[in-house]
């Protein structure tokens, strides 16, 4: 039972008086940004709070890292509102179903890993952008609940002035000690100035009420049918890929964070099981949320425990909390949320533009751009990785060389260095000159590869062409891939190869 759940990591000493603050003032910070994005999709808010219990709860315990903690995250709400808008809030709760059906698939054939294909440009824009998003939807709350008008007068400046205390406290009390979460400190401070002298400010409950009970069973009242499955699949795809990279790169930036290795298919898994509990109750669904994750990871947290207690300690304030919760200033957890947005953002970032080359730089600005303006980070991270793809694709087809001689026998030798793929394959064909070449030719890829059917094609091209001269070209030290790839093809194309009798291949 250890191995599988691996709840309190007995295999390393535990710091439970860091785990019990962290999940503490993980369950506060999540609470609003819960509500608000339920809010904004049309749900009802005890959606959000259900979502941020079950999400949080079972990717704690069943999830692919100590540490990450996932609820009722933006990124994947998005996805669902057109839904809502035009088919309600049955057909988005079969949708979140379907998602966590998808993600369990993904997980079970081990399909995660590709995750690892994310280079670090890609990586440095997804958090940045996420940083960017998330200290934008703290200014939002300067905005009348309700309203697209913002707070002016006296509500502004006491807004302003409970966030600058907050950014204070936690800036200030690490100096004192670290045993207690600076960011849990900053907020019961602001809360208890609030109480103590009647200040009157925006508060959790002008955002919703948060009073409810545990989460009731619930069949989601759609009909079985293709027609409503060809409604539902698009967004259950895509919900669950944004949730998927989400939480991927965000299991990734815990790893570096805290030095250790995530299992990517088992958080799929994970992911897939909460969303499948989500939709039957009562959940909006969601993923792992990278700012809730960074709070957790400053107050010290390094075990299941602290993911646990904050999705109890949201339970617990949906059942009996509610009337202190909502009395809290959404102040204090705004200035939290900025803290967490500037340690978010890779300021190092800033410092590599000098080293990086300009398509990197490129890469990084496109990828936070799109994680800003569009919220969708699942389409960030695709464009991002398909320029880098193209970037080396192009930089991969200028390396190959060739170097030509011709041997006592008058057979011309070229020895190609680089591979032979679909980006390289008309520089490689520029190299060749069939009518001066003699009657026999021999193409040496002891330094090369033979990678792909492009390759293959151009190779059965340049025989035909020395062919109708003629002339004939073979191939030499090619790796057993590469003949393996050749002789598949062999119905297609007519390629000689010349058998070494010493095996001096290179292998793949």
């Amino acid at each position: 039972m250890q191995k599988v759940l691996n709840l309190f990591d007995f295999s390393q000493k535990v710091n439970y008086r860091n785990e019990i603050f962290a999940g503490l003032t993980v369950a506060m910070t999540m609470i609003p940004e819960s509500l608000s994005f339920a809010i904004l999709a049309g749900f009802s808010p005890l959606t959000g709070l259900y979502a941020a219990f079950i999400m949080g709860l079972v990717t704690a315990i069943l999830g692919g890292r100590p540490g990450l903690i996932s609820g009722g995250a933006g990124a994947t709400v998005i996805v669902l509102i057109p839904l809502m808008i035009s088919h309600g809030i049955e057909y988005v709760f079969a949708t979140v179903v379907l998602a966590g059906i998808i993600q369990i698939i993904i997980g079970i054939f081990k399909l995660g890993k590709f995750i690892r294909l994310v280079p670090q440009p890609v990586m440095y824009g997804f958090v940045n952008g996420l940083a960017i998003v998330i200290f934008m939807s703290q200014i939002n709350q300067f905005k009348i609940q309700g309203t697209e008008k913002w707070l002016s007068g006296n509500p502004l400046y006491t807004m302003i002035g409970l966030v600058a205390l907050t950014i204070f406290v936690v800036l200030i009390f690490p100096k004192f000690t670290k045993k207690i979460p600076a960011s849990l400190v900053a907020i019961a401070v602001t809360f208890a100035l609030v109480m103590i002298f009647g200040i009157q400010t925006k508060t959790v409950n002008d955002i919703a009420n948060i009073a409810g009970g545990f989460p009731p069973f619930h069949i989601p009242k759609i009909e079985l049918s293709f027609e409503v499955l060809k409604v539902i699949f698009p967004f259950a795809l895509i919900m669950s890929t944004v949730g998927l990279t989400e939480g991927l790169l965000t299991l990734n930036l815990v790893d570096e964070i805290t030095n250790t290795k995530g299992n990517s298919n088992r958080e799929c898994i994970a992911q897939g099981t909460a969303n499948i509990l989500n939709g039957f109750f009562l959940g909006m669904g969601g993923c792992p949320m990278i700012a809730q994750t960074l709070v957790n990871l400053s107050a010290g947290a390094r075990a299941r425990l602290s993911g646990i207690i904050a999705a109890l300690v949201i339970l617990l304030i949906i059942l009996f909390g509610a009337p202190v919760i909502g009395k809290m200033p959404v102040a204090a957890l705004v200035g939290v949320m900025i803290m967490v947005s500037i340690g978010t953002f890779e300021w190092a970032s800033f410092k590599a533009i000098k080293r990086f080359p300009r398509s990197d730089i490129f890469v990084m600005v496109i990828v936070t751009l799109i994680t800003v303006f569009l919220h969708n980070l699942a389409l960030a991270v695709l464009i991002g990785v398909i320029i880098s793809a193209l970037v080396f694709a192009w930089e991969s087809a200028k390396r190959i060389r060739a170097r030509k001689f011709i041997d006592e026998n008058g057979v011309k030798y070229y020895e190609i260095f680089g591979p032979l793929f679909f980006g390289s394959t008309t520089i490689f064909a520029e190299k060749f000159d069939v009518l001066n070449d003699p009657k026999v030719v021999i193409i040496d890829f002891k330094e090369s590869r033979v990678v792909d059917m492009s390759a293959i094609d151009i190779l059965n091209k340049l025989t035909e062409r020395y062919q109708s001269q003629g002339k004939i070209l073979r191939l030499k030290n090619l790796s057993r891939n590469c003949k393996r790839l050749i002789k598949n093809a062999e119905n297609v194309v007519e390629i000689n190869i010349v058998e070494d009798p010493e095996d001096g291949v290179l292998k793949n």
